[in-house]
């Protein structure tokens, strides 16, 4: 039987079923995997276009990157050690008024696609203004992505007011309907930042269109007293009130919890993106992830942006976000490798309501898989892949990436991005921005 790529492995991490493959192979036709067998069987059943042998590699899905701020990497660095308020309203907003054109959004997104790429990440889940532009850049990169539909309540370059975020991001998702790679969701920036009259427009959007919704949520504890204090009810409470809660919203970072939070985003089926390091850096809070799994809340995983992370590395947030749930939850048996390795692909595909395309290998769906080379002096010896992938790997062992079958890195050699221009344009970036008087570019 034809196909067009077959790939060998010493070993398969398919995350559906939780296993591992020994001496296995994918086989792929038309972007899909529509074999996963023993090595031996495959080269004897399939007469492939390219095969490819990894003898010391492990073969898994991509990473999805559940929340991401992409441009922001040209501010990788900026504010770095300062709490989020001081760092975003003195710092982050202000850079953001001066400095914030198309131009600053492509060359950043298309710097941060390529550190994802290079990181293992096939999908990723944007927030960001000018999000006709970061659609592009990953259409053009080949990338999997979730653009939001940015709705805040103040003008930026990008519109001037919720009615025209909304319009010009419904524009956007009537412009990519049908795409194989890109989808659209609406992204209210926060409960603080964003008034009752557009969050209800987004319920009702959401309702209507069956879009998904990108909203911070409960990310600092003075974040939730402010609410209290100004509404007389907690954020989360506040978007029950207004439509917003179900199996449709993602509530980024969530470290602010109560029992009663908890039980209400049960209750609603809503699901939570964790953002450890970034909350670490910023002294945000840690989520309580074990908390929210024994209550059944599907957790996702997400790097945040550049700017408050500095890195989009999911390798380091799996880590991260294991190591944090057994120190918390003081049982070192809770957020096992597996489960961290689920919140970075499947529990994220769940999330952005693409689990039947991607976020595991399975007969069916899409070949977004990475390749990661175990056969060095950091992961030898290993008696667990899976572990190994966890708590010893590091991105730089990352060789190989494919979105819908098609490769986009080889050999950690990007195929679809310059990665020449990319540094040529950041470092501008970083003359521009640190050179004082410089005007905004254009």
């Amino acid at each position: 039987m034809q196909v067009d790529t077959l790939i060998t492995a010493r070993w398969i991490i398919p995350v559906i079923p939780a296993t591992v493959l020994n001496d296995h192979a994918i086989a792929i036709r038309d972007g899909k995997i529509v074999a996963i067998l023993p090595t031996a069987e495959a080269t004897t059943t399939y007469t492939a276009t390219q095969v490819i042998d990894y003898p010391q590699h492990a073969l898994l899905p991509g990473f999805i990157n559940a929340h991401s701020h992409a441009a922001m990497n040209l501010l990788k660095g900026i504010a770095d050690d300062l709490p989020l308020d001081t760092w975003l309203q003195d710092h982050i907003w202000p850079a953001e008024a001066h400095w914030l054109s198309e131009t600053f959004v492509r060359d950043g997104t298309n710097l941060a696609i390529a550190e994802m790429i290079r990181s293992g990440t096939t999908t990723f889940n944007d927030m960001y203004l000018f999000p006709d532009i970061a659609a592009e850049c990953a259409a053009r990169a080949g990338i999997r992505a979730a653009i939001g539909i940015v709705v805040i309540d103040f003008p930026t370059a990008w519109a001037r007011d919720a009615d025209e975020y909304l319009s010009k991001g419904l524009t956007l998702r009537d412009s990519l309907k049908g795409d194989a790679l890109i989808t659209v969701q609406l992204a209210p920036h926060a409960p603080y930042t964003v008034a009752d009259g557009p969050l209800a427009q987004v319920a009702t959007l959401a309702n209507e269109l069956d879009l998904p919704v990108h909203i911070h949520l409960h990310e600092t504890s003075s974040e939730v007293s402010q609410a209290i204090e100004k509404t007389g009810t907690r954020p989360i409470e506040r978007l029950r009130d207004l439509g917003l809660l179900g199996p449709n919203l993602l509530a980024v970072h969530m470290t602010a919890l109560d029992d009663d939070d908890i039980a209400l985003a049960a209750e609603y089926n809503i699901n939570v993106v964790h953002c450890p390091e970034s909350n670490l850096k910023l002294a945000s809070g840690i989520c309580p992830v074990t908390a929210l799994q024994d209550a059944g809340i599907n957790v996702a995983l997400g790097t945040d942006g550049a700017a408050s992370n500095n890195d989009l590395d999911m390798l380091g947030e799996m880590r991260t976000a294991a190591l944090l749930a057994k120190g918390n939850s003081g049982d070192a048996s809770r957020m096992t490798a597996h489960e961290a390795l689920e919140m970075a692909t499947i529990n994220g595909a769940r999330a952005l309501g693409i689990g039947d395309r991607c976020g595991s290998l399975e007969v069916g769906k899409a070949a977004d898989l990475i390749a990661i080379d175990m056969d060095t002096i950091e992961t030898t010896p290993h008696y667990d892949p899976v572990s190994a992938l966890v708590y010893s790997c590091s991105r730089s062992q990352i060789s190989d990436s494919w979105v819908g079958g098609r490769q986009l890195m080889k050999n950690r050699l990007l195929t679809t991005l310059d990665e020449a221009e990319l540094l040529q344009a950041a470092r501008q970036w970083q003359q521009r921005i640190t050179t004082p008087a410089t005007e905004p570019a254009s």
